[in-house]
């Protein structure tokens, strides 16, 4: 399997032609604690991580958005992660794309559009959205494929977010059609993503998706909210 994700890393730095902190969160009027879900941090490397940079229990998360068990996660783990452990402060999770092909690239891009504290947000829109594009984009024409993966990248990525109704998504977001294309042409960022997913394959961290770090281990044979509950619960103790 790392063999595998080491050729899709390569893979993606290929197709791809690799050539701040933000939104410090207010106090909430009712207990006055912070609300540390207020509280989002973009990293040097394109992640972004949700809760208190100094929490005692650090979650990282590798997402692929074409994954189908990625996007069960979220509907499943959102609210409890939202309010046992990041809302406290004792918990924070990052969140790091790990890109497996143009469709998982362009989302990526689009999930990052806006200022970082939109992320969480647009992350959560594309990943319960999946069902609705998923099924187009495992049934694409060979023409659509062809524009899919072949040209420069802002062309590639804008004829998959036309195809699978991604600038839709991005519209009831607040997101124009132009701002979502600038989004789409960061070629610095899809250089970014593209580097993190081959790191994270190099260092055999991802054997599949979701896939997840605590505290800097990778846990084995966990991808599924059940299986990592108790393992954060534990560390929380």
């Amino acid at each position: 399997m790392q063999t595998i994700l080491r050729k899709l890393g390569l893979v993606m730095l290929a197709l791809f032609g690799v050539a701040a902190l933000a939104g410090a969160g207010k106090p909430l009027p009712q207990n006055g604690q912070r609300n540390w879900n207020a509280t989002v941090t973009r990293t040097a490397t394109g992640s972004h991580v949700l809760g208190n940079p100094a929490a005692k229990v650090k979650l990282v998360e590798y997402i692929s958005y074409t994954c189908p068990h990625c996007a069960h996660f979220e509907r499943e783990s959102d609210t409890q992660l939202r309010l046992g452990f990041i809302a406290t402060g004792k918990g924070s999770i990052e969140v790091r794309s790990f890109v497996r092909d143009g469709i998982d690239m362009t989302v990526a891009l689009l999930t990052h559009c806006g200022a970082p504290s939109r992320f969480f947000a647009n992350h959560s829109a594309f990943l319960r959205s999946q069902d609705n594009w998923i099924a187009p984009a495992t049934s694409a024409t060979d023409a659509q494929k062809q524009r899919w993966y072949n040209g420069p990248l802002p062309a590639r990525t804008r004829a998959i977010a036309s195809d699978l109704h991604f600038y839709d998504i991005m519209e009831k977001r607040g997101y124009s059609r132009a701002e979502s294309n600038r989004c789409l042409g960061d070629t610095a960022l899809a250089a970014k993503l593209a580097q993190a997913t081959q790191d994270a394959a190099d260092k055999g961290w991802v054997n599949g998706t979701p896939g997840f770090l605590l505290d800097g281990v990778p846990l084995a044979g966990t991808y599924s909210w059940p299986a990592l509950k108790p393992q954060l619960e534990a560390r929380l103790d």
